[in-house]
């Protein structure tokens, strides 16, 4: 409403038809203006959503690779589980093995006992090997899940900073749509006013006919008066040369009012042409506006597609 009402005073200050049409078409031209560099910013940001949708996928693929070498570390813990059950299994079976062995070898052969002793103590030094292995293959596993936990929070952050750029984006197309939405709404309001203004000349245009009609019949009332004059001009010479100076004046005026009609006439065929100029652009632009709608609305099932795939990769990541 205050654009109209600015545009209007700014209207009123022109003094011609001319000059008010001349900066109705300025105005216009900012208008169309304004809608391409709406076009430019909206191919813009079809770009960045499409690179983002690339990041996107490049992070999901290292996200699986992720999962996948997660994986090999949890079956190689469970091979390391069972390589250290068989090893305590095997140890208690050879010390069984061994304690059998010593008691028949103290009941029927002393003279052995050493070298059992010595065994066992071959035995114990292997045992204390294999714990030390398995001590480090602890430490080990315990730095790989580290570093796991420590990517995966890499892998997390990033997730959160593509978020916030596909909001950015979501914000900057809603603008867009809005951007577009005003500028729709300002030439309807200049198409209002340009219609106000034909009906107002057409007005005048008529009231310009009725005047010229009661002109035409006063100037017959007077060719009366004049004829009846004549029959009376030898009397009153004066009375005469009088009338005949309201004739001339009447006559002037009579001119004058018709090219004010011409003027108007052609005031009023020359809105009607803008006004069917600014009709075949308001359908250009109702097809451009279409056209917007559409690819907002592809981009939102873009996004839509987006956001399903996110929550589903979150799902998998949990």
């Amino acid at each position: 409403g205050k654009e109209v009402l600015l545009l209007m005073q700014a209207l009123n200050t022109l003094s011609t038809p001319e000059e008010k049409l001349a900066a109705l078409c300025k105005k216009y031209a900012d208008l169309l203006e304004e809608s391409r560099n709406v076009q430019k910013q909206m191919k813009i940001l079809q770009k960045k959503q499409a690179q983002v949708v690339k990041e996107k996928v490049h992070l999901q693929s290292e996200h699986s690779k992720a999962i996948l070498a997660r994986s090999k570390l949890e079956s190689l813990c469970r091979e390391l589980q069972r390589h250290n059950k068989t090893l305590k299994v095997r140890n208690i079976q050879l010390a069984r093995d061994e304690e059998e062995k010593r008691k028949e070898a103290t009941a029927h052969f002393q003279i052995t006992l050493n070298e059992i002793e010595a065994q066992l103590e071959q035995h114990g030094i292997h045992n204390a090997k294999l714990r030390q292995e398995n001590i480090e293959l602890g430490e080990k596993l315990k730095k790989l899940i580290e570093q796991y936990a420590l990517r995966e929070e890499h892998i997390d952050k990033v997730f959160k900073h593509k978020e916030l750029q596909q909001q950015l984006v979501d914000a900057k197309l809603q603008q867009t749509t809005q951007l577009i939405k005003e500028a729709e709404e300002k030439h309807q309001r200049e198409r209002e006013f340009l219609l106000k203004e034909a009906t107002e000349s057409r007005h005048k245009c008529e009231q310009m006919k009725q005047q010229e009609a009661q002109l035409k019949q006063q100037l017959s009332l007077y060719m009366d008066k004049f004829e009846e004059f004549q029959t009376t001009m030898a009397k009153s010479n004066e009375l005469f040369t009088t009338f005949r100076q309201e004739m001339e004046k009447m006559t002037k005026k009579i001119k004058k009012l018709e090219k004010e009609t011409i003027v108007w006439r052609t005031k009023w065929e020359n809105n009607n042409k803008a006004l069917l100029q600014m009709a075949e652009e308001k359908t250009v632009r109702d097809k451009e506006y279409k056209g917007f709608q559409i690819k907002l609305e592809r981009l939102e099932k873009l996004c839509r597609a987006l956001q399903t795939e996110r929550n589903e990769l979150n799902e998998k990541v949990e």
